[in-house]
């Protein structure tokens, strides 16, 4: 990339009305793949469309041809069960709750086709902003092995993983030689090791959350080291499915990963108190580039200009100006079913992601 976007998305945008019944037709035969690849393309042109309207310096295909954030994962390989795992709360601040079932390995995986070469393909040849795609981090693919349902495919979680590293380095090598400059792994799973009550719920499982961060991070860099030239970004959030999320604290507790990661950028959450404060980001190295996710994609309402100007200068004490940029705090639609707000409501919250980093950077 030549400079530093200022101003992007994490990655999923809110899926049209058109997009998922088309969906619906197709799982029920009413369509066939074809002609739903024709919706997802008009899907695709729609969410590139809105991000350059709104001066986002580096675009994503909104993640339309994924029924959740980790579909390039589950639905390119033979060996998932894609409602079979384990269940997750996810929760808002008034206590409202909802499960959602994972996937979960059942055989030893099997690559159909590409996870997200075709994605990148159409997404270049649609537009002359540069773009990036986004993938999932190995840790979250860790969360769809379950003891019990997967040992018939894989004896240990570790056996299950490094096949995903490979099966995801190989992704990476195959998007590099396609010309994608911009990798973004999403890795919310880290959430679940910055959260008091859920590192608790590790060590009383016999896993030590301190361990698992390493592991995780020689598994990350496993995945996109070796490659000069091309961008890696990691997206950390706590939770994001219909307006609702599932960790709370600050990142002091993983911080290491800025330390010992290879990514260039990362991609993190401070749209609310759950995120805690801009200390950590102490850590971050002088060689790297932080993107604050201030403008909240859970709710409608729209921040106000002079708030994220105050929070970025905040921000700025701890980490340079120069070496930070804007960007809501997560997707819009991490799940097919979209967060709680309207597409006019992401387009505003987009517009103003593009105006405040005109604003700030130039």
């Amino acid at each position: 990339m030549d400079r530093q976007p200022r101003a992007e998305v994490v990655g999923s945008l809110l899926r049209p009305e058109f997009l998922t019944s088309a969906r619906k037709q197709l799982e029920s035969g009413e369509i066939d793949p074809a002609h739903f690849k024709d919706v997802e393309d008009r899907a695709v042109d729609e969410a590139v469309a809105a991000q350059v309207a709104a001066g986002i310096d580096v675009v994503t295909d909104g993640e339309q041809r994924r029924y959740a954030f980790f579909g390039h994962l589950v639905d390119a390989m033979a060996g998932f069960d894609k409602f079979g795992g384990w269940a997750i709360p996810f929760r808002d601040e008034k206590g409202e709750e909802l499960v959602f079932k994972r996937p979960v390995v059942v055989e030893k995986l099997r690559p159909m086709r590409n996870m997200a070469a075709e994605e990148f393909t159409y997404l270049r040849a649609k537009t002359k902003a540069p773009v990036k795609v986004t993938m999932i981090s190995a840790q979250q693919a860790a969360a769809y092995y379950d003891p019990e349902k997967s040992k018939g495919a894989y004896p240990t979680r570790d056996a299950y993983l490094a096949d995903i590293v490979e099966l995801s380095r190989r992704e990476v090598d195959e998007l590099v030689r396609l010309g994608c400059t911009y990798v973004q792994i999403d890795a919310p799973q880290y959430a679940a090791l910055l959260d008091p009550e859920l590192r608790e719920g590790y060590r009383k499982r016999g896993s030590d959350p301190e361990k698992l961060i390493d592991t995780c991070i020689e598994m990350d860099n496993a995945i996109i080291s070796g490659h000069p030239g091309v961008t890696f970004a990691m997206h950390i959030c706590r939770g994001n499915n219909q307006s609702k999320f599932y960790a709370a604290g600050d990142y002091e507790p993983i911080a290491r990963i800025f330390e010992r990661t290879r990514f260039n950028r990362f991609l993190l959450e401070y749209d609310d108190e759950r995120s805690g404060g801009f200390e950590p980001l102490k850590h971050v190295p002088e060689d790297r580039f932080v993107v604050l996710g201030l403008v909240t994609s859970k709710k409608p309402a729209l921040e106000s200009e002079d708030e994220l100007k105050r929070r970025i200068e905040e921000a700025s004490r701890y980490i340079p100006l120069e070496r930070l940029g804007l960007s809501p705090q997560c997707g819009f639609a991490s799940t097919m079913e979209g967060n709680r707000l309207s597409a006019l409501e992401q387009q505003k919250k987009l517009l103003l992601v593009g105006g405040v980093a005109r604003s700030v950077w130039g």
